[in-house]
């Protein structure tokens, strides 16, 4: 067996730029696992994926020519079923014999091996390797079957009868190992060593004299840079430079996802900078920015300050000798974009947000919820009642009519064609219209945060609107049944979710959570019965998951929300002082007697009153315990009121003795009914105390 480098590429149609980087990826990886698991790569076998807007590629390399020989060992039957009493086979190994191609010949190689309580007739054999363009083959066409189309084309082949079905029409394959070609087809090709290179910059078809030469051969005649991530940086590099030669401290806008998908876009990246007129920049800046993203691709400039500035880079497919036709065509193309707009952020400041807002009743936000002039009203009653819990009757009256005007906006000229700015540019029209900095920034901020690390509400007002607007929409379609499942979740509840833990959690704020669930209810009469239990465990699961990505172990997690703490500000302080406790040597066996404590009083006879007598105590070591719980828990509990929880925990460490004598030492469940019920309400009064901060008997092992 020879081995080699090998070098695969489809050459194809322009490909969906979004989705280009998971094709060249998927690509790549399925050939890589398909020929590891032939026999033909090996553990050692490195893959190089590439991915243009033409062409998806891979380079692996030690690929053998030919997998080796596997032995095979094959069951037959039981020894009682192919062999009579004579030791002559039986018809039915005959056949089976004849099944692998072999005949009564065969009979005597075969072996007898135990299986189970039985012996049993196994055939060995040798199974020939792979060839390469065996195996190859099958993994091409497991490659192409398992790429991640996001939707399928179907086109004809020359010969104008066959039909196939790919993401976009292919026009050549190239499979070398080494130098030589290797004889597989795909998509109607047969592959070859000739691809193309660059659709204008290149003079056309690009041999490839071997697999190791691909990248080079095509950047140097075919003008194409093949691997995504090199495109990728490159532009980043040019990006950086083009900027710099602008001056003044100007720095391209930050975007992975357009960088993404400009890189898929181009062959051969050249950044140009472009301006456009000044007076475009009396608009927001959002307003111009997305425009300049979203349609036209390009990279707007900002100053030191983060302003935008008037320049804006492209980055072009070609690199013609004079670039002002190139920078002309896009200055032109940009232009009425921004003048667009300018003319919808003008037309929009004539009517204030206040006269918006009886239009939201024509507008449907659910057909079983409502319009968005009901859904309004609802948030506006929640906003209300969570300003007054947070502090005054002042911040409940503000929240209500920030609530009001939130979602006026979306009946503007400037949000109809970008819905991304909607409470964005609400803040701006509010700001036009006279109102409060601080209304105006809450009619952005109820969105907030809008994705995973984004900003929270910057105002009280703002966070009390937003932490509305995110239960009335979580009840409201819990209570039709519109749950996420799986990875579908077309409402982004579990963004919601997160939003109301992370805002109460950060913000430390003084509401409980099951009086918010509540307060959310009681506006959707409709709700079936155990809505609010099921939004609760929904909220609860996204707490622990941030909780988990911030380092916390599954076991703290587990102990601090098992309790469900009704203030999430308070959680934090709760597994700080749960790792404290933890960290304690007297910690696994309180914890254990925690486990222990709660398996007894589960086995009670109905509840247990959390009390004990004095009187009734006989054995030392339970009047040892009742003793030390009575110096022990009251300062335990101070310190809990106070919000020391692990001070707290730390108090309640000084009971292991005791409590271990009492297991040692006292019969729980003694005979006389008084006698037992009053241990078991001393048990019970002890779990009491210690489960305050959490539950302990969850870092048992």
């Amino acid at each position: 067996m020879a081995t080699d480098n090998l070098l695969v590429e489809l050459l194809v149609e322009e490909l969906p730029p979004k989705a280009l980087k998971k094709l060249g990826e998927a690509f790549g990886a399925t050939l890589l696992e398909q020929l590891r698991a032939q026999g033909l790569a090996g553990e050692g076998s490195v893959l190089t994926p590439y991915a243009s807007p033409r062409r998806l590629a891979a380079h692996v390399t030690r690929v053998a020519d030919r997998a080796a020989d596997k032995a095979v060992s094959q069951k037959l039957m039981p020894v009682s079923v192919g062999l009579d009493a004579q030791g002559q086979p039986t018809p039915a190994l005959l056949k089976k014999l004849q099944a692998l191609g072999a005949d009564a010949s065969a009979v005597a190689g075969l072996k007898r091996v135990m299986d189970g309580k039985a012996e049993a007739l196994f055939h060995e054999s040798t199974a020939r390797g792979a060839t390469l363009a065996e195996g190859l083959q099958k993994a091409l066409a497991e490659a192409i079957a398992r790429l991640p189309i996001p939707k399928v084309m179907t086109y004809q082949l020359a010969d104008g009868w066959t039909d196939v079905k790919f993401v976009r029409p292919a026009h050549a394959l190239v499979a070398l190992h080494g130098s030589q070609v290797i004889p597989v087809q795909a998509l109607g090709l047969q592959a070859g060593r000739v691809t193309e290179g660059h659709r204008f910059e290149s003079a056309g078809a690009v041999s490839v004299p071997d697999a190791d030469s691909y990248a080079r051969v095509l950047l140097e005649q075919g003008a194409v840079i093949a691997g995504f991530e090199e495109r990728r940086a490159e532009i980043a590099r040019q990006l950086a430079a083009v900027a710099a030669q602008v001056g003044e401290g100007a720095r391209p806008i930050e975007d992975d996802a357009l960088l993404d998908e400009v890189t898929a876009l181009v062959e051969r990246p050249n950044v140009l900078a472009c301006a456009f007129e000044r007076e475009f920049l009396q608009v927001p800046q959002e307003c111009l920015i997305l425009t300049m993203k979203a349609n036209q691709k390009y990279f707007p400039l900002l100053d030191a300050q983060g302003r935008l500035t008037h320049r804006f880079l492209v980055v072009s497919n070609i690199r013609p000798e004079d670039p002002g036709a190139v920078i002309g065509g896009n200055e032109r193309v940009v232009r009425p974009r921004l003048a667009d707009a300018k003319f919808f952020f003008d037309q929009d400041r004539k009517k204030p947000l206040e006269s918006r807002v009886d239009g939201l009743a024509k507008v449907v936000y659910h057909n079983k919820l409502g319009t968005q002039g009901e859904r309004i009203e609802r948030v506006r009653a929640l906003a209300k009642v969570i300003g007054a819990q947070m502090g005054s009757d002042e911040l409940a009256v503000h929240a209500d009519k920030a609530a009001r005007l939130a979602k006026a906006d979306l009946l503007t000229d400037m949000v109809g064609e970008f819905p991304e700015l909607q409470g964005i540019m609400g803040r701006y029209y509010a700001l036009a219209d006279g109102l409060p900095a601080g209304m105006a920034d809450a009619i952005e901020d109820h969105y907030k945060p809008r994705f995973a690390g984004d900003s929270l509400p910057r105002g009280d007002v703002g966070i009390a609107v937003a932490l509305a607007d995110k239960l009335e929409t979580l009840v409201g379609l819990f209570s039709i049944g519109q749950l996420p499942s799986g990875d579908k979740d077309p409402f982004a509840l579990r963004r919601h979710a997160l939003g109301i833990v992370r805002i109460l959690l950060e913000r430390d704020l003084p509401l409980q959570m099951d009086p918010l669930i509540a307060e959310s209810l009681a506006l959707f009469p409709q709700a079936p019965a155990g809505t609010g239990a099921q939004l609760a465990d929904f909220i609860y699961d996204r707490l622990a998951g941030l909780l988990r990505e911030q380092g916390y172990t599954a076991q703290e997690v587990d102990a601090v929300l098992s309790l469900r703490p009704q203030r999430l500000g308070d959680v934090v302080k709760r597994l700080a002082a749960v790792r404290a406790f933890a960290a304690l040597p007297e910690a696994p066996a309180l914890a254990a007697a925690n486990k222990r404590i709660g398996n007894i009083l589960k086995k009670a006879d109905g509840p247990v009153d959390p009390h004990a007598a004095e009187g009734l105590l006989r054995e030392e070591a339970e009047k040892a315990l009742y003793a030390a719980m009575r110096q022990t828990a009251p300062a335990a509990q101070a310190q809990f009121e106070a919000g020391d929880y692990t001070a707290s925990l730390q108090t309640l460490a000084a009971l292991r003795a005791p409590v271990d004598a009492f297991f040692d030492g006292v019969m729980v469940n003694a005979e006389e009914t008084d006698l037992r019920l009053n241990r078991l309400g001393l048990l019970a009064t002890l779990h009491r105390a210690m489960n305050r901060v959490a539950d302990l008997s969850r870092l048992a092992a």
